[in-house]
């Protein structure tokens, strides 16, 4: 929905111009569609009861490992929400293991090199430690690509594997795109080039990290007023 004063041409025109060049039939407006109009099973709520007990059950793990490795730990809480949902006995037909659904072989590659990732500790740490290397293998000494960016790339990375990406980047380049732009730009090479579910993944991410951390203002606020 779009609102703006009456009597305002030069706006109207812009906005009409605009949809008409992302409506719905365009690679943009068909992205926008299946994201917020078409069905919401693919997002869930973070903060309702239940998740948030489980918030509460891992948010310590979740700050020490962001600590150690230098993340925003509602930045790994919201990768590790849509990788499980929190839940550390998820298994995945693929062979990843639990909270942040980490393959044995990842746990166990020389740039992780974490064992026994059944325990959540562990498991936390893993996926951490490999976004950590992720993100300073690849984009860290990016200098045209600013932090959330960084960030929203790595955990792409995480999803669909460093080369796809680059792949991609390489694709949003040639369609006249800014390759170090993830929302609006890479998503839209990836959503063109390689399976929706990379597209979806890193925007469900974001969504969840904006709601912990609105959430957890809000309790923060709660709490001041209280003391």
């Amino acid at each position: 929905a779009w609102a703006f004063r009456k009597k305002s041409p030069q706006l109207k025109k812009v906005v009409n111009q605009f949809i008409k060049q992302h409506r719905q039939g365009t690679l943009m407006g068909n992205i926008i569609f299946k994201r917020y109009l078409k069905n919401n099973r693919w997002v869930k709520n973070p903060t309702q009861e239940d998740q948030r007990k489980r918030f509460t059950e891992t948010v310590s793990l979740f700050q020490e490992n962001g600590k150690r490795y230098n993340f925003d730990y509602l930045m790994l809480m919201a990768l590790a929400f849509q990788e499980s949902q929190l839940d550390q006995k998820r298994r995945s037909s693929a062979g990843a293991i639990g909270i942040m659904q980490v393959l044995q072989s990842t746990a166990g590659d020389r740039n992780v090199d974490i064992k026994d990732i059944e325990k959540i500790e562990n498991n936390i740490s893993a996926g951490s430690k490999y976004l950590r290397f992720i993100y300073d293998r690849y984009y860290a000494d990016n200098q045209k690509m600013d932090d959330l960016n960084k960030m929203l790339f790595s955990f792409a990375a995480y999803n669909a594997g460093p080369r796809k990406i680059a792949k991609m980047r390489t694709l949003t380049q040639k369609m006249g795109l800014n390759e170090n732009l993830w929302f609006a730009n890479v998503e839209l090479a990836a959503a063109k080039h390689i399976v929706r579910e990379t597209v979806q993944y890193v925007s469900n991410i974001y969504k969840y990290y904006i709601a912990y951390r609105l959430s957890q203002e809000h309790l923060s606020n709660k709490n001041r007023s209280i003391n």
